[in-house]
């Protein structure tokens, strides 16, 4: 399907944009770009970008009303194509591997380490942007660096918070929610007993069951490995937080153990759980269903409450956008990399994502979507507070290939549905885990 680019039409199979100008040199036609590096795209260049669905409609609006900017600017043809978070990592894998497929990608933590050698070195793009924006989050900016190089570009950090419905947790006896972990347990122990359970994913949901269940080790003391990379989940601090798991589970809606990324937001907003954990899509989600008005008055949100270890310790959603090195038009890919990241558009885009996407420069901290709603508040300095997913040791193949095998999330799956014991669970980690840090 081609689309000209007075009539931008997207579609579940993605974006298509035709009809461009090009010039006496067969080169579409120039576009001011900022100060910095210079990039001409080649001669007939076309994109092909694959990113993840959006939860939050306007958010996408956003990036394609950029998009489409920048292919008026250039004559550049960028085609969007859009599948599931669940299925942007094995597709993104192939492509890298095979060597075809899209030009680009948005993908999830650190999935650009598991293939550097098949990503276009962004270093000079990447030094760039962080010199003229206040510099780069360093939790992001890990994520997209390996050996000091940018493989892969910081895109955002997606907020993830406890959001819940507050005459529940009052009618649970709680004036305020706790902001430790024992009493957490406490009132998803009472909304049970009041029949208004809470639920959290234990099922292989890219963002939310990864960031419930490194919330879950890490803010009993737990990490997957030390600073030097050797694994060190098999430790009385994991026994803790799986424990603990164990006892919050006893209190969730049955059925969380096969949820998805998608299935804690469909539970809240058809009143079947009454705490849970999510990015801001939930409360945008009610927001926009007249018939969810007394949910949508009742929605409140909240950071995660805090454990033993005695500070808030958070996974966020984390999102690159990597160029493959199989790509007939890098220049255009980084012409348009640029593009979006310049003021106006990157701007435009935070600000379409409506507290969903969190910047992943220091300059655009102060859009003025973190103040427009108090509901935001959680999610406002996820770029800044998260940590990094392979903690405490270096990114790198073996961080990202334990998460994409969700070891973690599936240690404390065993352990919560009694497949095995809470010791033979993390003894099953740690070998699995030992697996991609080859001991």
């Amino acid at each position: 399907m081609s689309i000209n680019r007075r009539k931008l039409l997207t579609t579940s199979a993605g974006l298509l944009a035709a009809g461009a100008f090009t010039g006496p040199f067969g080169v579409g036609r120039a576009f001011a770009q900022a100060a910095g590096p210079t990039y001409t795209p080649e001669a007939g260049a076309s994109l092909r970008l694959l990113r993840w669905a959006p939860f939050v409609p306007a958010e996408e609006e956003a990036w394609l009303a950029n998009t489409k900017k920048f292919m008026e600017a250039t004559g550049v043809e960028v085609r969007v194509d859009k599948e599931s978070w669940e299925d942007v990592r094995p597709k993104a894998a192939v492509a890298a591997n095979v060597g075809s497929g899209p030009d680009m990608v948005m993908s999830w933590f650190d999935d650009p380490q598991q293939y550097p050698d098949k990503l276009v070195d962004l270093t000079e793009l990447g030094t760039y942007l962080g010199e003229a924006n206040g510099g780069w989050y360093a939790g992001l900016e890990a994520y997209a660096k390996r050996d000091g190089k940018f493989i892969a570009m910081p895109l955002c950090a997606i907020g993830n918070a406890v959001v819940y419905r507050d005459s529940h947790m009052k009618a649970a006896g709680f004036s305020e929610f706790p902001k430790d972990t024992a009493g957490f347990l406490e009132l998803c122990k009472a909304l049970q007993a009041k029949g208004t359970p809470a639920g959290f994913p234990h099922g292989k949901a890219v963002g939310d069951g990864n960031n419930y269940a490194h919330w879950l080790l890490w803010s009993h003391g737990g990490k997957m490995v030390d600073e030097s990379g050797a694994v060190t989940i098999n430790s009385p601090e994991t026994l803790a937080a799986v424990n603990y798991a164990i006892e919050l589970y006893k209190t969730f809606i049955p059925g969380t153990e096969s949820w998805q990324d998608v299935n804690n937001n469909r539970a809240f907003l058809a009143g079947q759980v009454s705490l849970t954990a999510n990015g801001v899509s939930v409360y945008y989600a009610a927001k926009k269903d007249p018939a969810m008005k007394e949910i949508l008055d009742d929605m409140r949100s909240v950071n995660f409450p805090i454990g033993p270890v005695g500070e808030s310790v958070e996974l966020h959603q984390t999102s690159t956008l990597s160029v493959f090195a199989h790509t007939k038009f890098p220049e255009a890919a980084k012409a348009y990399i640029k593009f979006m990241y310049e003021a106006d558009n990157m701007n435009a885009w935070i600000q379409g994502a409506s507290a969903y996407c969190c910047q992943p420069l220091k300059a655009f901290e102060s859009n003025p979507v973190w103040t427009a709603d108090p509901f935001h508040a959680p999610y406002a300095r996820a770029s800044e507070t998260l940590r990094p997913n392979g903690y405490a040791g270096p990114l790198g193949a073996a961080s990202a290939g334990t998460m994409a095998d969700y070891v973690l999330v599936d240690m404390f799956a065993e352990a919560v549905t009694g497949q095995s014991s809470a010791e033979d669970a993390i003894t099953n980690a740690e070998r699995r885990a030992n697996r991609y840090y080859r001991v």
